[in-house]
């Protein structure tokens, strides 16, 4: 999911060729066999397993781990921890068997490179089953939309963090509020002028011009989590203070963050597609997952320890207003920033490649600037009607990350193993993915209710704090 700090690393089409098709070309296990996926890549510079990694660790560490320390309060200590953990294998092993059914569908299709959205088309499509295929398109399609909320949203809270941050600066106090300080603008009116400063950014057409930005971003966000460790010892040297356990309903809300936070759903296709030995993504997704939950776990863990009741999202705005903490809130907004059109740029291409069969194709750059910017715009206003970071995170966590990462990799291994090689002794496989599907279904029914319930009631209550 992310270019440098951004929720994708290494950019695929977003769509298929018009009027592409996949269809089952290897109808035994000895043509699937004989496909070598490796040969018949042609990668002009593809990544060894330490850049593979790299990419992974760096798809997941954006905006969401600079909030885990709130997820980590909403929750409660004793919950968080256990909660977290479980939660990084339970995606680890999704995420695994989503790219073990991809490779099988690079074989079975003879095409060797696939987005998240095509190896979901190839599942259905290559099904012997013609009830199933028929909705190809349809998983498609459904997919790509809950990439495109995801990645929009995100950009949502990007506008949210940067706007934060910047009002603590002119204010020059370490309490935040939706209102202004000393007749200063409230946090919606930042919102507000943000928007054509954003826009500006996201008019870039062309990745590579803001992909080197991205090496700094990243490096920003590993010295915020050192800079989150001192401050811990520095506020709390016992680490004591942190409440064990809070609600049931806090739980679901802790869950969408904790998800988001952590969560590369949608990066390791690409990953994988990129990658000098395909058969070593194991390895990659094994390391990179535990470097993830690691990071999340420093920053969530030290920051709650740090601030405890009174920590807000970003973990930056908590930092004291001197020297080192206002540099630090500074590069945050900057990093944001740059991350926000390397956000953008994915979910903005799928949605325009849709729309563009319908315009002038001698007008399509002048079309794609004129919707680059009222897109901005709508990301905007969400930001200004509901301006709270962490339910948005909740939010985009438990209702399209648990999708993503939990729902929609199990309903494509059931697609791609129902024939071959079969559900197994006792129908193992189906009624594993079963257990699995119903708990992501669990967790994004719940969680999304719990966080729309506080979307809205931001929404209604102009006065509320930003961060809950």
């Amino acid at each position: 999911m992310s270019m440098g700090s951004s929720r994708f690393t290494i950019p695929a089409r977003p769509t298929p060729e018009p009027g592409r098709e996949f269809k089952l070309v290897a109808r035994t296990q000895a043509e699937e066999d004989a496909y070598d996926i490796r040969a018949n890549r042609q990668m002009p510079k593809p990544s060894g397993l330490i850049g593979s990694i790299a990419h992974l660790v760096k798809g997941a560490l954006g905006g969401g781990i600079l909030s885990g320390h709130v997820a980590w309060m909403t929750a409660g200590l004793w919950v968080a921890v256990p909660v977290s953990l479980v939660c990084g294998i339970y995606m680890f092993y999704c995420l695994y068997i989503l790219v073990k059914s991809a490779q099988i569908l690079y074989k079975r299709t003879r095409v060797p490179v696939m987005t998240y959205p095509d190896v979901g088309e190839a599942a259905c499509a290559c099904h012997s089953n013609p009830s199933v295929s028929k909705y190809s398109k349809t998983f498609r399609y459904m997919i790509d939309a809950m990439i495109c909320i995801d990645l929009f949203g995100a950009c949502a809270t990007y506008q949210i963090i940067i706007a934060k941050s910047l009002k603590q600066l002119v204010e020059n106090s370490q309490t935040t509020s939706m209102e202004g300080l000393n007749g200063l603008p409230g946090l919606r009116v930042y919102l507000a002028g943000l928007v054509p400063f954003v826009i500006l950014i996201c008019l870039i057409r062309h990745l590579k011009w803001l992909a080197p930005l991205s090496i700094v971003a990243n490096m920003v966000v590993l010295f915020c989590i050192i800079v989150a460790v001192y401050y811990a010892f520095d506020n709390n040297p016992t680490l004591t203070g942190m409440v064990p356990y809070t609600s049931f309903y806090n739980f679901f809300e802790f869950i969408g963050m904790a998800v988001f936070s952590m969560s590369c759903a949608a990066v390791i296709i690409p990953i994988e597609n990129n990658m000098k030995d395909p058969s070593k993504y194991h390895i990659a997704l094994s390391i990179g997952m535990s470097l993830i939950i690691t990071c999340v776990f420093c920053v969530s863990f030290f920051g709650y320890a740090g601030y405890l009741d009174k920590c807000e999202s970003p973990i930056t705005v908590n930092f004291p207003l001197n020297t080192l903490g206002k540099a630090l809130k500074a590069c945050i907004m900057v990093m944001i920033y740059v991350t926000h059109a390397l956000n953008y740029w994915v979910p903005f291409s799928t949605v325009f490649y849709y729309m563009k069969r319908k315009l002038d194709p001698n007008k399509h750059v002048m079309w794609e600037f004129v919707f680059r910017a009222v897109f901005v715009a709508l990301i905007g206003l969400v930001a200004i009607i509901f301006p709270t970071i962490t339910a948005l995170m909740g939010f985009l966590g438990a209702f399209c990350l648990s999708n993503l990462a939990f729902i929609y990799p199990n309903v494509i291994y059931l697609l791609v193993h129902w024939e071959r090689p079969g559900l197994g002794p006792f129908r193992w496989r189906l009624w594993v993915s079963c257990i699995m599907i119903l708990v992501g279904v669990f967790f994004c029914i719940c969680g999304s209710f719990v966080s729309g319930v506080q979307l809205i009631s931001i929404a209604l209550n102009p006065g509320k704090r930003s961060d809950i």
